[in-house]
């Protein structure tokens, strides 16, 4: 049932980009600086994109940017469960060597066998 709704989802999220694309399809002027300060600077580069080129791809970079930005902001995160993780490692090592050096066998065979699990 996900299944087909999700495959609904995509279906209507894709009609809904194919009608905005074919509605903005009028080239525009895409500058890198503004006029002034182009002439300015002596960068004139200057390009005609359709226009839902343009939409599109200020959401695909919004959403880059964005991730970028939570992957830097959960750096510390990371670092903290790493650092956790080696020393539950190093822990659980020290932990199997203490039982070993200080455990006394048993004298009973059944109870040996019960302490081997």
């Amino acid at each position: 049932m996900i299944r087909y709704l999700r495959l609904i989802f995509l279906a209507v999220l894709g009609v809904a980009l194919l009608v905005v694309a074919l509605a903005n399809r009028a080239p525009v002027p895409v500058r890198l600086l503004p006029d002034d300060m182009a002439a300015l600077t002596g960068l004139t580069w200057a390009m005609e994109l359709p226009l839902f080129l343009v939409i599109f791809g200020g959401i695909i970079l919004g959403v880059l940017i964005g991730f970028v930005w939570e992957w830097f902001r959960e750096h510390g995160h990371r670092a903290t469960a790493s650092q956790k993780s080696r020393e539950v490692t190093r822990l659980e090592r020290e932990l199997a060597v203490l039982k070993d050096s200080t455990s006394v066998p048993p004298k009973d065979e059944v109870l040996a066998l019960l302490d081997k699990r």
